[in-house]
């Protein structure tokens, strides 16, 4: 037979029956050690789970990174193995060098994000799958490509105005007014430092330390000064555009509560797409 026990409000609730640990409408007693009652996870709650595929693009689920990195596939085959003339003379109209920016900056800064430079198995080709992916499910696809391309052309612009400028200090040959210089990296920079943004502290740090230590190291090498200084500042704009993407990333979560995400609290619960 129940029991009964006094309510704070001096009524008499039901404590529940002997033996029985779970009844309906009866609170249970916390267990020793514990702070407070044991609450028991809402009816149809989704586990949280770690879905690895989600890690790659799908034409539904991340359709700019998709899209963008199977016409990477196409350009880089086509480099392979067409007669290295014509790839030759591809790439220096692609070139966002100083004179082509004079002549069609708009022209030159699409044609140059067309190619990988090293290929498919290089470090900013992998980068860009796996970034782009995780960025575009936080916060769409257009907005990653509006983070990419601004990346890729502020980067661009900045480092081929200092080439200019020191040309006419004289402090470079006129022949860098014409170096060759295309490639997806200054983009992916950009998008690396705006995907920590967005994740969680304990992996925010150590990928904008990483990234940064790299970046840093490459250009007091001094291999390539031009090319690691824009590598640092693509870095540095996807930092400062945080509170940004932030706002975008809100918006997106509460306009699209049930899209599947890794680990996003409210983009959980569909699978590949």
């Amino acid at each position: 037979m129940g029991t009964t026990d006094t309510a704070p409000d001096g009524g008499v609730r039901p404590a529940g029956l002997a033996g029985i640990p779970r009844q309906r409408g009866v609170a249970a007693a916390a267990p020793v050690g514990d702070g407070g009652p044991a609450a028991d996870p809402p009816a149809g709650a989704p586990r949280r789970r770690w879905r690895p595929w989600l890690l790659l693009p799908t034409p539904l689920g991340t359709p700019f990174t998709f899209g963008y990195a199977a016409l990477l596939v196409v350009t880089t085959l086509f480099a392979d193995h067409a007669d290295p003339a014509l790839v030759s003379e591809l790439l220096r109209g692609s070139s966002t060098d100083v004179v082509h920016l004079a002549q069609a900056p708009l022209l030159v800064l699409v044609a140059s994000a067309l190619w990988i430079a090293g290929g498919l198995t290089s470090a900013y080709a992998l980068g860009f799958v796996f970034v782009l992916t995780a960025l575009e499910r936080r916060i769409g696809g257009l907005r990653t490509a509006a983070v990419f391309f601004g990346g890729h052309a502020l980067a661009t612009v900045a480092t081929e105005l200092t080439v200019g400028f020191s040309v006419a200090a004289g402090g470079l040959p006129d022949s860098s007014l014409e170096r060759l210089d295309y490639g997806i990296s200054f983009g992916v920079m950009t998008c690396t430092g705006a995907l920590a943004g967005l994740l969680p502290a304990w992996l925010r740090r150590p990928l904008v330390l990483g990234v940064g230590y790299v970046a840093v190291a490459d250009l007091l090498a001094y291999a390539d000064p031009v090319t690691n200084w824009g590598h640092l500042l693509s870095l540095t704009l996807g930092v400062v555009s945080w509170p940004l993407l932030r706002r975008w990333r809100d918006r997106r979560t509460a306009a699209v509560p049930l899209l599947g995400d890794l680990g996003h609290p409210a983009l959980r619960g569909s699978g590949p797409r």
